[in-house]
């Protein structure tokens, strides 16, 4: 996920304490948030104590709070709490947030025929907030309406529409513009609570891919189209009492919800409020007096509190620095001039100061330097440098980098690069892109945009791209889910271009990656994936189409007034979202 997201291994939770299920009015218990990195060790401020407003807040505005067209992690871990897709992630510090569970459905996805089908059972007697109960037909409709009316809902992955088996001649054209009753035949619902995904190929990690918000159920009759952002009807625990676009989302309980239907939510303050487009200094600053209790975007500090937060005892032990299976990188389009040319995306590789890039974000505290595109915290990770760095002191040698540039023939170049204006970190990474190309002779110029309009309508955009000479695009990405095929297959697949809210920005498709990813998730052998995600890891490298900066890690204030705070690998490092309570 642009989004961030999952890593490696799938670990069961031993301790009781980590569940963070069961729904009973009660007193504090668990730990303290007495030190730092706490909540990446277990639950801090566990409770269950009913009551009170859980405040978020965020520096922009999501670019959508519809759960079938969305692609930030931070929305795919805050939807669950009025949206429930077929499985996700049990609450659980670090890697043992990644334990995958049923959610909506009463268990994992029962597969047939090689892989290629695979069916679930939703859980009876679950409800909308109308009163009205969810149906397998539901859930097949929000798969229809995410992934196959991409000119409608573009900004969510479409792993579906790529995976379903094609039994419609290509001719399927999404709920809005298929007037047939049957909808997609390649998903069937044979009763009321059982829906079957028939795939062209097997999918071994296909109970991962319906984690994903795009299952959570919608009812035909009240979708609004691009619309429905403003009034999701809820499933979760919480539903909306009103949307201000751009200023504030409040949430309060959903009556119809029941603890019997669902062991995963809590439902414990009686509103949720977030509020929208906060300066990132305000967000800091209300997050250390109460007035704030979770950043949403869950991204950490700005570098002003960074700088203070570490050199006072008593703030720092209100910390957690988490890795998040995610990488900062710069994308380089291969479909744009000179960059079309291999030769010269070497000499980007070279070029770029990563160690300055890694200043620029923060310095170590937020990512190690980074040479490959997966991140160090998801199985299949091998450490590698196809392009390594020399310095003399602190100025980087770039006499390979003026090699490559020589022999790809660019002469002087210029170029666009792309970040987010309410990043100021991605701002300043970009900054120092900028200084480190001049010295092979590229003159880069920063055209930064909001988040909630960076993907949809700028970066990745092929029109937009080519138009505006955009040869460089500031990344950040974390795995859709908790395996390399999570985290590389919607970034480098030929197949995974869109004309919008498209994420594999260097558009690359090169057809010997495509087939490895293709037969790799396709293979039910653990072992001979992660084999083969590194593989494919390499040939990428080999492409120069992503120069990978730093292995991301974030560093979140942890209010003491919180409760039920678990730093988990499921969503990028972020607190779980799921059950956070407020100290009465």
């Amino acid at each position: 996920m642009r989004r961030s997201v999952p890593v490696a291994a799938v670990a069961a939770i031993t301790s009781a304490g980590l569940l963070l299920a069961g729904c009973s009015g009660g007193k504090d218990s668990g730990s303290g948030s007495g030190e730092a990195n706490a909540a990446t060790k277990g639950v801090v401020n566990a409770s269950d104590a009913k009551g009170g407003t859980v405040t978020y807040a965020i520096s922009d505005a999501p670019e959508s709070f519809d759960p079938g067209n969305t692609y930030y992690a931070f929305v795919y871990n805050f939807s669950r709490l009025y949206a429930r897709p077929l499985t996700t992630f049990k609450p659980g510090p670090g890697s043992k947030g990644n334990e995958l569970v049923p959610d909506l459905a009463e268990s994992m996805g029962k597969a047939s025929d090689g892989g290629k089908t695979w069916t679930y059972k939703i859980r009876k007697g679950v409800k909308y907030e109308d009163g009205t109960e969810v149906t397998s037909q539901d859930v097949k409709y929000a798969v229809e309406r995410s992934n196959f009316a991409r000119d409608t809902l573009s900004l969510g992955p479409n792993y579906f529409q790529q995976f379903l088996k094609d039994n419609d001649g290509g001719g399927y054209k999404g709920p809005y513009k298929d007037k047939g009753k049957a909808g997609l035949k390649s998903i069937e619902t044979p009763d009321a609570q059982t829906v079957v995904f028939h795939l062209k190929k097997p999918f071994a990690e296909f109970d991962y891919l319906v984690s994903a918000p795009q299952t959570a159920p919608v009812p035909q009759a009240k979708d609004k189209g691009a619309d429905y952002t403003k009034a999701v009807l809820s499933t979760g625990s919480y539903k909306f009492q009103s949307y201000q676009e751009g200023k504030q989302l409040t949430l309060v309980r959903n009556p119809q919800w029941s603890a019997k239907t669902d062991p995963l939510r809590k439902q414990l303050p009686d509103k949720i409020v977030l509020n929208l487009k906060v300066a990132q200094s305000t967000i800091d600053k209300d997050l250390q007096s109460g007035n704030t209790l979770v950043d949403l975007a869950g991204r950490g500090v700005d570098g002003q509190t960074q700088a203070k937060l570490l050199v006072d005892p008593k703030e720092k032990a209100n910390t957690d620095n988490a890795l998040g299976q995610r990488l900062v990188y710069t994308a380089i389009n291969t479909k744009v001039k000179p960059f079309d040319k291999l030769e010269c995306r070497k000499a980007v590789e070279y070029a770029i100061d990563k160690k300055a890039v890694q200043t620029s974000l923060g310095g170590p505290i937020r990512g190690a330097v980074a040479s490959t595109v997966l991140p160090t915290d998801i199985e299949g990770y091998q450490k590698y440098d196809l392009y390594p760095q020399k310095y003399s002191g602190d100025n980087l040698d770039v006499t390979e980098a003026k090699k490559h540039w020589d022999a790809c023939g660019a002469g002087k170049a210029t170029t666009t690069i792309l970040a987010r204006n309410d990043r100021q970190d991605e701002v300043d990474a970009a900054t120092s892109v900028i200084e480190s190309l001049k010295k092979i002779g590229v003159t880069a110029k920063i055209q930064s945009y909001p988040s909630s309009k960076y993907f949809s309508d700028y970066a990745g955009v092929p029109a937009f791209d080519k138009k505006n000479n955009v040869g460089l695009m500031m990344m950040q990405w974390g795995a859709d889910f908790p395996t390399g095929y999570g985290y590389l297959q919607q970034i480098l697949h030929g197949k995974a271009i869109g004309q919008s809210g498209n994420s594999n920005l260097s558009q690359l498709d090169d057809p010997e990656i495509n087939k490895l990813l293709d037969s790799a998730i396709a293979n039910t052998d653990k072992a001979a994936r992660e084999k083969a995600y590194a593989e494919i890891d390499k040939k990428a490298m080999e492409q120069a189409a992503i120069v990978p900066l730093t292995y991301f890690k974030v560093l979140m204030y942890r209010s003491p007034k919180a409760t039920n705070l678990v730093s988990t690998s499921a969503f990028s490092g972020e607190y779980d979202y799921l059950n956070i309570g407020v100290k009465k």
